[in-house]
């Protein structure tokens, strides 16, 4: 039975509301106009085709399934989810990219291809909202397995058939297949399918104000407590803070405090991107280093009301704050927009290790292989899942990926050495997104590939780095192989996790009011607060949680590395 704890009761107080104000600004209005289409040439089905559906005839018999490839007899509409990121003067779901995939894809195959937007920030309440109304998008999708998993314990994905989509999306199957078998079963049935992975960690960085760095005469920082010190002598300097946002998802914050080896199983029990362990010791660890950081003013006082990207960036870009961590791209606008503010602001990139204690090692979160992961809507018809196969076969064409990655010769970018180099500043019609039109093309790859590491970084160097600021991606990368040994990858669970399901929200919520009290409380306030919010996390269906994951570690229904 789901409880209910005091401080679901206590939503109305003064922080919930300020906080629920802030993430309720940061989410953007949907739209859903449908791109211009045009009705293809109907195709002539075999007697076959005409006279069995998929689902009447045994997979993999001859004849199974429909041949749509001269396209379908009646139009098709099929909606794809897309991220809202707040791009100013962007529309994800009606823009230049969105009408070539119609023009190029849609109207060869007689299909609507319409993108219904999903903010970032509040993705998980749009889904849930769609999938409780039942207009969610006919794909499902999410970065992390376990909110995947929560998604399909809403009844929002159907089972799969495998050589559908062999059928339907050869090419995009012949890549994808073995990943799909692996990891795309969930209670001993196919729920998942897959984008394509080939990790990088470089493209995340934290930029740090070199110039505010030069004026205290001090070096980049490398671990928390130098990081703390450079923020001490900003302070002194009436420079600026340290920076931070809301954590309210994709709980990684405390993978630089675990402090020394642990067994993959304690590893598998608490890294969860879903649900905060709060009462994990690398947890208390953090919660520690940000209370210590906002009595002693070196931390932004207000950083919990940064409750999306946005509003992080707008205090960087306002000079508020000195660091500032994203994913760059070589048309972010976070750089030009604070030297418009301030001309002789210079930015430089920290080590990932800046984060973590000395007494630690610098973890972070391992990729999984693979990259979006997605499954079908529940409500998706015979014709619109083919529909869908098409699209990801057509998408994962080189040529099409490739525009859709990098745009046009000549106008976006140019030819050096086999490699796209971005135009900069371009401004065409024709512009890509601010984050390369990732949000189109991640439903096959999560970044743009070349083949080979070398080739990749010379490339990433050019469209991850904004024109003059290629020595950020090289630092970056550096930085990255130096605490390349630190990753953890922890075992992806092949049964569902119930209580996950019906407690995450709720233990969110909690999580929220918790950690931002116990940051903003006095230091000898601190412990007796921990110990009372750690027990009622637990109580209110964290321990249900750890035991069914317990379980599942000691029956061995889970995928290690």
């Amino acid at each position: 039975m789901r409880k209910v704890s005091k401080w679901k009761r206590a939503a109305a107080l003064g922080l919930a509301a300020v906080m629920t104000a802030g993430m309720a600004a940061g989410c953007s209005s949907k739209k859903e106009e449908p791109a211009e289409t045009t009705t293809a040439k109907a195709a002539e089905a075999t007697t076959a085709a005409e006279t069995a559906k998929p689902e009447e005839t045994t997979a993999g018999e001859a004849g199974a399934y429909t041949d749509y490839s001269a396209g379908f007899p009646e139009n098709v509409t099929i909606k794809i989810p897309v991220y809202d990121r707040g791009f100013e003067g962007w529309d994800p779901a009606n823009n230049y990219y969105t009408k070539w995939i119609q023009q190029e894809f849609g109207d060869k195959y007689n299909v609507t291809v319409q993108y219904v937007a999903i903010s970032r920030q509040n993705e998980i309440a749009d889904f849930m909202q769609m999938i409780a109304a039942g207009n969610a998008p006919d794909i499902v999708f999410h970065y992390d397995m376990p909110q995947a998993v929560n998604y399909n314990s809403e009844g929002a994905m159907q089972e799969l058939d495998l050589e559908e989509i062999e059928f339907y999306a050869p090419d995009y199957y012949s890549k994808l297949g073995d990943t799909i078998n692996t990891y795309g079963k969930l209670d001993g049935k196919n729920t998942f399918f897959f984008a394509e992975r080939n990790a990088i960690y470089y493209n995340w960085v934290t930029l740090i104000r070199q110039d505010w760095l030069d004026k205290v005469g001090m070096e980049r920082p490398e671990n928390r407590e130098e990081l703390d010190a450079v923020a001490t002598a900003w302070k002194e300097a009436g420079l600026g803070k340290l920076g931070a946002q809301l954590i309210n998802k994709s709980y990684t914050y405390q993978y630089p405090f675990i402090g020394e080896a642990r067994d993959a199983k304690e590893l598998g029990l608490y890294l969860d991107l879903n649900v905060a362990p709060l009462t994990w010791e690398p947890s208390k660890a953090y919660i520690q280093a940000m209370n210590k950081e906002y009595n002693e003013g070196i931390l932004d006082p207000e950083f919990y009301l940064n409750a999306d990207d946005a509003a992080w960036k707008a205090d960087f870009v306002a000079g508020n704050i000195g660091t500032y961590s994203f994913y760059i791209s070589s048309n972010t606008d976070v750089i030009s927009s604070l030297k418009v503010n301030d001309p002789s602001a210079e930015v430089s990139v920290l080590s990932p290790a800046a984060q973590a204690p000395s007494d630690s090692k610098a973890y972070y979160y391992k990729y999984p292989p693979f990259g979006m992961i997605m499954g079908i809507n529940s409500k998706t018809t015979d014709e619109q899942r083919a529909a869908v196969w098409m699209l990801l076969d057509w998408m994962i064409q080189p040529e099409n990926l490739f525009t859709l990655q990098n745009g046009f010769e000549g106008e976006n970018y140019t030819m050096e050495d086999g490699i796209a180099v971005p135009v900069a500043d371009y401004a065409g019609e024709n512009k890509l997104s601010n984050n390369n039109n990732k949000d189109y093309w991640c439903l096959v790859a999560e970044v743009a590939d070349y083949g080979e590491e070398a080739k990749n970084f010379k490339a990433n160097t050019k469209t991850l780095a904004p024109a003059g600021y290629e020595s950020l991606i090289q630092d970056s990368y550096e930085f990255n192989k130096a605490v390349e040994q630190y990753g953890l990858v922890t075992p992806i669970f092949t049964k569902m996790v119930e209580s996950t399901s019906e407690y995450a929200a709720d233990l969110t919520a909690m999580w929220q009011e918790a950690y931002v009290d116990m940051v903003t409380c006095k230091p000898e306030e601190l412990d007796a607060k921990y110990e009372e919010y750690s027990k009622e996390y637990l109580d209110s269906g964290f321990q249900e949680i750890l035991d069914e994951k317990q379980a599942l570690l000691d029956s061995g229904d889970y995928i290690a590395e």
